[in-house]
């Protein structure tokens, strides 16, 4: 289903995705998606699913992905939302899932700083990689979560 989904958005258009987890959402993630969507005609969030927030964080802020999932959807810049299904994470596997014409990586991305096996999908793909989208990196949920506890 996903796949024919994916067949109807891509007709002569260009496909952009970024991944992340979005626990919780911010507006460093806002201008992610608002600046991502700029790149191309149709953009996918790949969301992280619990269990990689959980192997990554050590815990999620929202209590499901359903729930990130829901509100991810509802933001006006983002045309679909899959939850990764890789078990790492990282977004491998969903972008041989949505394999994407571009993929934009967040402010606190530069060259360099991808992980080796994202960048080796991108290229065995022909992924182009749009670093630093949304601009400087100005929120961090881990920074949220902290100011939560009172850390």
């Amino acid at each position: 289903m996903f796949d024919r989904i994916l067949r109807f958005l891509r007709l002569k258009r260009i496909v952009v995705a970024t991944g992340g987890g979005f626990d919780p959402l911010h507006e460093g993630h806002i201008r992610l998606f608002k600046e991502a969507k700029k790149l191309g005609d149709v953009l996918v969030v790949m969301l992280n699913s619990d269990a990689q927030l959980i192997k990554k964080k050590g815990q999620t802020f929202y209590p499901l992905q359903d729930e990130r999932k829901e509100i991810v959807e509802s933001i006006r810049y983002v045309d679909k939302v899959i939850i990764d299904p890789g078990k790492d994470v990282t977004c491998e596997e969903a972008l041989k899932s949505v394999r994407p014409d571009i993929l934009a990586k967040g402010g606190d991305r530069v060259e360099g700083s991808m992980p080796e096996i994202e960048l080796k999908v991108c290229q065995e793909l022909g992924i182009k990689l749009v670093y630093n989208v949304g601009g400087a990196k100005v929120q961090s949920s881990s920074w949220l979560i902290k100011r939560l506890r009172g850390g």
